[in-house]
């Protein structure tokens, strides 16, 4: 069984797209947030319960919605709603690019590497617009290349964050093995105030991306081609161990 999660909500277009291309080939079910997760990262709740609702349409049970965080989803689905675990998760596809620094606050990529840390292989998906989406295009790729991954396997710790362009199928230059790029959040803040006059800020802003190599998912992205990185969670930056250790702390 193929399990689906999201950080979009579980009435999501693109993971419907998702469940609607990977179902005609494997068993999936669906655990994924009752409403929009977007970058929530790795966040766990601990503060309230979980609440779980069965969903079954048009007479068929298509899974469990959840009022939690994606990663809330993948622990509980692997954990306790599923009679065993499922031998892959795919988390997506998400509305919008996860490049570059995206993908430490992504709630896709962080349902993802939830499903590796419980020792099941899994691949985040997401395309690179939010303006007038076409799934197509990703939800095949990810139907292709299931069979890939699980015959190759994953390295230990490892996930596929897959990021596709916003082009239709014929326009894609084909696909590209990357790093993940270097970019930042530029925020910007806008001050408003209250019916009873109080303060408060929305944050919004754009992406920058600090990056004109190939190699690189944004570059590659960017040029049509569907981005392919293996990213993990080891985040020890092993070359200044012995420097820090020089410190004499």
């Amino acid at each position: 069984m193929i399990l689906l999660c999201n950080d979009d909500g579980f009435n999501a277009d693109g993971l419907r797209a998702l469940y609607h291309e990977l179902s005609q080939e494997d068993d999936v079910i669906i655990v994924a947030p009752e409403t929009e997760q977007s970058a929530m990262g790795h966040a766990i709740t601990l503060s309230q319960p979980l609440k779980v609702r069965k969903v079954v349409e048009e007479g068929k049970f298509i899974g469990y919605a959840v009022n939690g965080t994606p990663a809330d989803c993948v622990k509980l689905a692997i954990a306790v709603l599923l009679d065993e675990p499922p031998r892959l998760v795919v988390s997506g596809i998400n509305l919008g690019g996860n490049l570059g620094i995206c993908a430490l606050y992504s709630g896709t990529v962080s349902a993802a590497t939830e499903a590796m840390i419980m020792g099941v292989p899994s691949i985040a998906v997401s395309l690179d617009t939010y303006e007038d989406p076409d799934f197509s295009p990703a939800a095949k790729f990810i139907r292709k290349l299931i069979p890939t991954v699980m015959k190759k396997g994953l390295p230990q710790g490892v996930v596929l964050n897959v990021n596709v362009p916003p082009v239709p199928e014929a326009e894609l230059a084909g696909v590209a093995i990357t790093r993940q790029g270097k970019s930042r959040v530029v925020e910007s803040f806008d001050k408003r105030a209250d019916p009873r006059n109080n303060t408060y800020y929305w944050m919004a802003g754009e992406m920058r991306f600090d990056e004109v190599e190939d190699g690189a998912d944004c570059v590659m992205v960017s040029k049509n081609y569907i981005s392919v990185t293996p990213i993990h969670f080891d985040l020890t930056h092993y070359a200044s161990i012995d420097e820090i250790k020089g410190w004499k702390l």
